[in-house]
């Protein structure tokens, strides 16, 4: 078994500033782009290739971080050109300017699923919820007048932050081998965050290109949405922490879509792990009597949620509610509000 008694370090103590870069490895820059929500930012890194640079994600789509990104490219990046954008998943500060960096001549690798999405996202314009969207927030249990808010707004559309996709992309898979910046890497797919997405495993030294599958202090979201509502995503995520964990090792840095570069890798696998194992005993506990997904948030998370992270939670119950229907402890009946009632099997 590996020793996990070494912990969770941070070899940088502060991120790089706004128009700057920051070297962690050799060839390797690590920059900031900045995001309009709780999570402030998205982690962007750079690698050299010689004669041009490798991008990994890009950061939303407006006029902050085209500017943002035209002083970087001056900057730290030299004027040398981005001649590839890899995106590790098709979330939009993940994906948001690789047409961008496409119109520019740079070429998008990702894998299928990431693309997919994105593209399907990009031309699903809504100007307001649609019914199936309406009748899983009343699933969930979304409280009346929270609903009737909702209904009555202009819903989020992935094409607000995201710079219109182009047809054509490389396809990067689980198992395959990439160079980047004089690095063979393995790839390596997770799943339950965002489906097929991709992590780079260094196999010559121990830099590691994480994403938002491998982050430090804070829990990547593990939602369910109306494209698949019975989907189980902690379950695969569950899983996919248990199939990174063979090749994790101590002295690994992480360089996390999200937070601060870190090594522990072990220790942190293990962390996500059994904090989502805790989430799902308490919310047995709860499930004694029934309950809506919107009236299990403080036993999920410890607390109630209100505001803008209502939605994040929301779909996140959903998740833990589907995992436990999965294995087969509790059941749900509809009520006549149109809501689940979720019971513990005993």
């Amino acid at each position: 078994m590996k020793d996990l008694s070494a912990g969770i370090r941070y070899p940088f103590d502060a991120p790089p500033a706004e128009d700057k870069a920051l070297e962690v490895a050799p060839g390797v820059l690590w920059m900031r782009l900045p995001l309009p929500m709780a999570l402030d930012h998205v982690n962007i890194f750079a690698l050299d290739d010689g004669d041009s640079w490798t991008v990994i994600d890009t950061g939303f789509d407006s006029k902050r971080s085209r500017a943002i990104w035209q002083r970087l490219l001056n900057g730290p990046l030299a004027g040398k050109p981005v001649a590839r954008l890899i995106v590790t998943h098709y979330h939009p500060d993940h994906i948001g300017l690789a047409g961008w960096f496409q119109a520019q001549g740079a070429t998008l690798c990702t894998t299928r699923t990431s693309w997919l999405y994105a593209r399907m996202l990009c031309l699903d314009v809504q100007s307001e919820p649609v019914p199936a969207q309406v009748a899983f927030w009343r699933a969930a249990g979304m409280p009346a007048d929270l609903l009737a808010q909702r209904m009555a707004e202009r819903p989020f559309n992935f094409s607000d932050v995201v710079a219109p996709l182009p047809l054509g992309f490389t396809r990067l898979q689980d198992g395959q081998t990439i160079t980047i910046g004089a690095r063979n890497w393995t790839i390596r797919t997770g799943e339950g965050h965002a489906p097929e997405h991709a992590t780079f495993w260094s196999q010559d030294d121990n830099l590691i290109l994480g994403g938002d599958q491998l982050l430090p202090s804070i829990s990547a979201n593990i939602g369910v949405y109306p494209t698949e509502p019975d989907a189980d995503p902690l379950g695969e995520w569950l899983a996919s922490c248990e199939s990174f964990a063979p090749f994790a090792q101590e002295d690994q840095l992480v360089l996390p879509g999200h937070k601060l570069p870190f090594t522990g890798l072990p220790l942190r696998l293990r962390q996500m792990i059994d904090n989502h194992h805790g989430a799902l005993d308490r919310l047995r506990s709860h499930l004694a009597t029934p309950h809506t997904a919107a009236q299990c948030f403080l036993p999920i998370f410890k607390r109630e949620i209100s505001g803008s992270a209502y939605g994040l939670a929301l779909v996140e119950a959903v998740a833990h509610l589907n995992h436990l229907l999965h294995l087969g402890q509790v059941s749900r009946t509809m009520g006549p509000d149109g809501a689940w009632n979720w019971v513990r099997n005993e």
